[in-house]
């Protein structure tokens, strides 16, 4: 139960820091005169970057209590972190700008996010533990 809790704690953390860095980038955009449509993009895209680093930062650490052999090894497994999180993301994405395309607000924007999120997330546990984080033997990453 407690890794369970951690994992929905941190997913929350990741989440608030990719909404928040899209909030920052859409708020800059606005500032500096760039366009909504770019700001929209780059909004999403800085936002996904952060939230995958807090959460493979997390995770790694307290979810699967994983160790780094080396920087191979380190370089390894962010590679399959990335790659699964690449996987999510469309998923996130598709609904985060479904609802803004949809019903053309922020906050249905936000909303879409969220709901992507946590789908992406339940199937993210999955490929993590079962990919990601798996250990072979010698206790190496057995992809």
């Amino acid at each position: 139960m407690k890794t369970s809790a951690l994992y929905v704690l941190f997913a929350a953390i990741s989440t608030a820091a990719n909404l928040g860095s899209q909030f920052l980038v859409e708020i800059a955009g606005t500032a500096l005169g760039i366009a909504s449509s770019v700001s929209l993009v780059a909004s999403v895209i800085v936002g996904t970057g952060v939230g995958v680093v807090a959460k493979y930062i997390l995770d790694k650490r307290f979810i699967f209590r994983y160790e780094v052999k080396s920087m191979k090894h380190q370089a390894r497994t962010l590679g399959l972190y990335t790659i699964m999180s690449g996987i999510t993301t469309l998923i996130f994405w598709g609904f985060e700008f479904g609802a803004y395309f949809a019903f053309g607000t922020a906050a249905a924007k936000y909303t879409g996010a969220i709901i992507g999120l946590g789908i992406g997330y339940v199937i993210k546990y999955f490929l993590d533990k079962n990919i990601t984080f798996r250990e072979d033997k010698s206790g190496v990453n057995s992809l």
